[in-house]
C-alpha cells in the first residue's frame, strides 16, 4: 500500500475514536429545531444556529493538535 500511513501528524485530543454519536444527535436536535420553527410560523426570517442548540465543547473530543510524528509514529496509522 502506498498510502497506508496518516500524512498529516495531526490528532484529537481526547481518548474517543470519533464523535460520531454526539454530530447525530446535535444533528438530530438542529433538524427538530428548524421543523418546529417552521411548522410554528409561515414567514421564519431567522432559523435556530447548531451553536444555540449544542455546546461542541461538551463533545467527545476537545478539538485537534499537531504532534511530532518522530517521537509518536503509532499515531500515524490509520
Amino acid at each position: 500500500m502506498a498510502r497506508s500511513a496518516k500524512q498529516t501528524p495531526i490528532s484529537g485530543i481526547t481518548t474517543a475514536q470519533s464523535e460520531k454519536h454526539d454530530k447525530r444527535l446535535a444533528n438530530r436536535r438542529l433538524r427538530r429545531a428548524v421543523r418546529q420553527a417552521l411548522h410554528r410560523a409561515e414567514s421564519v426570517e431567522v432559523l435556530p444556529h447548531r451553536r444555540e442548540l449544542t455546546d461542541p465543547w461538551t463533545m467527545a473530543k476537545d478539538g485537534k493538535m499537531w504532534f511530532d510524528a518522530d517521537r509518536f509514529p503509532e499515531l500515524l496509522r490509520k
